[in-house]
């Protein structure tokens, strides 16, 4: 029996993994604004762009390098935690996973000038880090299952598996696979991301007339996104007995057990992206900064894996996917910043606000170009402009050598109509400290939440509800020159 359809499967095979293709998700993993920087500036909830005056100045405004007078060298740590309580059929199931390592390294070298000044950065940073996890465990009692999705799709996984079998009109012609599964499994599973991108940065600013400053970044990118699925469907209150038949004609899909499916993806990243700024000392208390992020392009290598199995009384049948490799390229959307900061001896109190419109995002490169089309329409379709808003600030014990920091990040959703829970929300406190007249020591920790969702086939019909919360210690030493 399994012979007949041979063909038919080696035709579908290559169009079946679609069903797991890329899409606007992938689009946004690239685009969203990262909170990664250093301990000093997520201290104060990341409003810097009217400050900048860091190694780091060409992650929010290039011109502000130009405000350093001494040279520095500078290293960071960084350690992320994610949460994830995921609600799933009125099951609550929690996972967690803690990411760690080195983000930060570069020089800050100033040009001597006999006006203005002349200052150039060159930095590393991992800017993105896609540590991420989620759990689920629950009996799903409606009539769906990604059995009978992948049916619907035609997938050959199914059919391998004994799951599902061929329907053929009274002429004997192929018409479609059907399944006799209908739901009232217990579904489980794990996705766990990991990954990072790396940022190569070339900083400069000059003072081009009195206290007004420009400045411009290049950047080169590169990391790697990994993301691993392991997925069960399991028949636990015996709704499949002994004496029926997944496939009539199959004697060994007996008394059906279990369905895994395990996928993964695998990206090697490269890119690059151009920021400018400006920055401009009003007074002795105010500064105004204005900057512009052009659309980062990053080009994607990308590996797709499949393994799956199914389980019966008394046999086991195995499938699997040879590894499938694609290109392509996604380009994100402009960002443009505004922010304004005030300083009063030992105080600095400082706000951003940053325009990013994710509708603009797109595949630009790679794919059929009706596919491209498709997938940029359904992004325009679904994604939206935003805001961000960053406030901190921070006040210097100077008797003590002592800085203390505190600052607020929230970042809306870039899906159209999300409630608010589902924007992203951040609490940010640190603390930097003098350990003598050329070594500086500053701290920083970030807590957030939000709550998202996610399904595991179709709409709404195998969906998780997640509460996550995050956290970041950064620290950063520097050492002036």
């Amino acid at each position: 029996m399994k012979n007949i359809k041979f063909f038919f499967v080696i035709a579908v095979f290559f169009t079946s993994i679609q069903l797991f293709a890329q899409n606007y998700n992938d689009v946004l993993r690239l685009s969203e604004e990262s909170i990664i920087t250093n301990a000093r500036f997520l201290g104060m909830g990341n409003a810097a762009n009217s400050l900048s005056n860091d190694l780091v100045a060409g992650l929010f405004n290039p011109a502000g390098i130009a405000l350093l007078r001494k040279g520095e060298v500078d290293f960071g740590f960084n350690s992320n935690s994610f949460s994830n309580s995921a609600t799933f059929f009125n099951r609550v199931t929690d996972a967690n996973n803690i990411s760690s390592r080195w983000n930060q390294f570069g020089i800050v070298l100033p040009v001597p000038t006999s006006r203005g000044s002349l200052t150039f950065a060159l930095g590393y940073n991992v800017t993105n880090d896609f540590n991420r996890v989620l759990s689920f465990n629950g009996f799903n009692n409606g009539n769906n299952s990604m059995i009978q999705d992948l049916t619907d799709y035609n997938d050959d996984i199914a059919y391998n598996l004994a799951l599902s079998y061929p329907l053929y009109d009274k002429n004997n012609k192929y018409i479609k696979d059907t399944t006799r599964i209908n739901g009232n499994l217990n579904q489980r599973g794990d996705i766990k991301n990991s990954g990072k991108i790396s940022n190569w940065y070339l900083t400069a600013g000059v003072e081009i007339d009195k206290d007004v400053f420009l400045g411009g970044s290049i950047n080169i990118l590169n990391g790697e996104f990994y993301r691993v699925r392991d997925y069960y469907e399991e028949d636990t209150k015996d709704f499949y007995s002994s004496n029926f038949l997944l496939d009539p004609l199959e004697p060994k899909s007996a008394d059906f057990q279990s369905f895994y499916f395990r996928d993964r993806i695998d990206w090697s990243i490269s890119g690059y992206d151009f920021k400018l700024g400006i920055l401009s000392k009003l007074n002795d208390n105010f500064n105004l900064g204005l900057a512009v992020r052009f659309p980062r392009v990053f080009s994607i290598k990308e590996s797709y894996s499949v393994y799956a199995n199914s389980t019966f009384k008394n046999s086991t049948w195995e499938d699997g996917a040879p590894e499938s490799k694609i290109e392509y390229d996604i380009t994100t959307p402009y960002e443009y910043t505004g922010s304004v900061s005030y300083k009063d001896k030992n105080l600095i109190l400082a706000l951003d606000a940053k325009l990013i419109d994710y509708a603009s995002a797109e595949f630009s490169f790679g794919f059929d170009k009706n596919v491209r089309m498709d997938k940029n329409k359904e992004i325009n379709d679904l994604l939206r402009t935003v805001i961000n808003l960053n406030v901190g600030g921070e006040y210097s014990l100077t008797n003590l050598g002592l800085t203390l920091r505190a600052g607020f990040m929230y970042k809306p959703s870039p899906f159209k109509n999300d409630p608010s829970d589902y924007d992203k929300k951040y609490l940010t406190a640190g603390l930097g400290y003098r350990l003598s007249k050329k070594l500086n020591l500053d701290i920083a920790y970030a807590y957030g939440w939000w709550k998202d969702f996610g399904d595991n086939y179709g709409s709404n019909l195998s969906r998780t509800y997640q509460d996550i919360t995050v956290g970041n210690l950064l620290t950063t030493l520097k050492y002036y020159f």
